[in-house]
């Protein structure tokens, strides 16, 4: 019996799962001494601005544009989701530009940075096409403006910046998926390999 449990496929997957990933490699209760410094500060602003993001987005969604156009509320909760935009991206490039200096694909972390560089284009697209979902003036300049150049690339066979229903979709539904799938897989990168050292520093080299 024991040998049948070892062989099932969901056995062998917590096994691998815990033996890469201990509970206390997942959630260590310590850091090492340079992860005080304030470079380090701006991965955690971005996660915790995207989760701002994410909530008053949802919100927004539940709601609908005419109510964050004519609700005192909603004129609230439209600006709240504004501003963790422009604080998501303003933590995100200092994080970015902070790593790149680092070369913070380092140790075996080539990974950990490629997938933070898609997380980055990826969030460029998704804020694209909620400037584009406003229903007001400005979203209707914007596609206006971009139209042709996505057209030029051939990418306007398929992403029509004109169809209101579509860039809602994109905005809502399967950007955002893409962005918390891909932001989950880096966090699991950074607690498998470790947060990458100053260069004056090798006790924090990947295992």
């Amino acid at each position: 019996m024991s040998t049948t449990i070892e062989r099932q496929w969901t056995t062998r997957l917590r096994k691998r799962a815990t033996g890469k990933l201990p509970p206390e490699k997942a959630l260590p209760d310590t850091q090492p001494a340079y992860v005080a410094s304030w470079i380090y500060v701006f991965g955690v602003a971005t996660i915790a601005s995207f989760v701002m993001v994410i909530l008053s987005g949802f919100i927004l969604a539940l709601r609908g544009p005419q109510w964050w156009h004519v609700s005192s509320v909603g004129h609230f909760v439209n600006s709240l989701h504004l501003w963790s935009v422009e604080i998501l991206f303003f933590s995100m490039v200092i994080h970015l530009w902070g790593k790149f200096f680092m070369a913070a694909w380092r140790g075996g972390r080539t990974m950990t940075w490629m997938t933070g560089v898609v997380t980055f284009l990826v969030s460029i697209a998704t804020a694209f096409t909620g400037y584009a979902s406003q229903t007001n003036f400005d979203s209707q300049w914007i596609t206006t403006q971009a139209k042709d150049g996505i057209n030029a690339t051939g990418a306007g066979s398929f992403f029509n910046v004109l169809n209101l229903g579509q860039m809602l979709m994109w905005h809502i539904v399967l950007l955002p998926l893409v962005a918390v799938l891909l932001t989950a897989v880096h966090v699991v990168l950074v607690r498998l390999k470790g947060v990458v050292p100053p260069f004056d520093d090798k006790t924090g080299a990947a295992k």
